[in-house]
């Protein structure tokens, strides 16, 4: 069991990051398509993967060897980018990975230039987890971003309603919040005292039954947890709801699940926003959607009508 002590302060410095983190992105997903028994949820990504990877890529053994995964592979960078991370793991200090690498078990000899903390060993590690990342991740970018956005939405509500308690209470996944304990299913008892520094929590579309978090409690304290079941996205719309409503509205109603305004929401769906505002006034009309205004920009989100369509036509 893990067990992160909060102050008052802590409580008024707790974030919720905006995206995944690609890093830990790598490292879950890997650790998704090693699992023999595959959830649905993951069925139509693992056989896409699955297809793409070399299962005999050294950088999947290397995850593989390393675990529990150590912290430098999982820099605080990683929060600005793939490229800040892997700059990040390329100039690890060598104490720091010899120290790490130390507390795992006994590694194969073909990990020792590494173990070392040798410079040329630390870059070829860096280009595996970009090179898994290309395969992995980055093909299922939108996918992954909906769905964290609509699990963002969620944590949203959670902080509206009943503010970081809620917030808190609401992260299921292994994390059960006892004020002023966070406690979260850990494979190693210990303790994360945050002492004012609050805790930034990273959803993830890879990450299942509990969450994840750092060994080292020095380091800048981040819980990384799964997203809701129902947010997480399988990455196409159902057949019988495009069948009613045409490919493009159909399109509008998904992307609307998180409330999304008129530019973005024509991004999403690659058409024009004046396109957009003819859809969603359709769909509003429909009692479908939604439309609230923020001084010039409008957001549209889904009713409770077309959450129901959508629910029932995912099942």
């Amino acid at each position: 069991m893990l067990r992160i002590f909060f102050t008052t302060e802590d409580l008024v410095c707790t974030t919720v990051a905006p995206t995944s983190d690609p890093l830990w992105d790598v490292l879950l997903a890997s650790r998704r398509l090693a699992e023999r028994d595959q959830s649905p949820v993951f069925a139509k990504w693992s056989y896409a993967v699955r297809r793409a990877i070399d299962h005999r890529d050294p950088a999947l053994r290397l995850l593989h060897v390393l675990r529990p995964c150590p912290d430098f592979l999982l820099p605080a960078e990683s929060a600005r980018g793939l490229e800040a991370g892997l700059a990040a793991v390329r100039a690890t200090p060598r104490h720091r990975v010899r120290a790490e690498l130390a507390c795992l078990a006994p590694l194969p000899g073909w990990v020792e230039p590494l173990a070392r903390g040798d410079d040329a060993a630390l870059g070829a590690v860096a280009d595996m987890l970009r090179r898994l990342h290309s395969v992995l991740v980055e093909p299922f970018a939108d996918v992954i971003r909906e769905s964290v956005n609509a699990d963002r939405a969620r944590r949203a509500r959670d902080l509206v309603d009943d503010g970081v308690h809620g917030l808190l209470a609401g992260l299921g996944g292994g994390a059960h919040w006892r004020p002023p304990v966070l406690e979260v299913d850990h494979p190693v008892d210990r303790e994360v005292r945050l002492g004012g520094r609050g805790l930034r929590l990273v959803p993830s579309y890879f990450a299942r039954h509990r969450p994840g978090a750092l060994t080292d409690p020095s380091l800048p304290p981040v819980l990384v947890h799964p997203i809701d079941d129902t947010d997480r996205w399988a990455g196409s719309v159902p057949k019988s709801l495009d069948a009613l409503l045409g490919p493009t509205r159909s399109a509008v109603l998904e992307c609307a699940r998180t409330g999304v305004g008129t530019v973005e929401l024509a991004r999403r769906v690659g058409t024009s926003p004046a396109s957009v505002s003819r859809h969603t006034c359709v769909l509003r009309d429909a009692g479908l959607l939604r439309t609230t205004r923020y001084g010039k920009r409008a957001v549209h989100s889904l009713t409770e009508l077309g959450e129901s369509l959508l629910e029932g036509a995912v099942r």
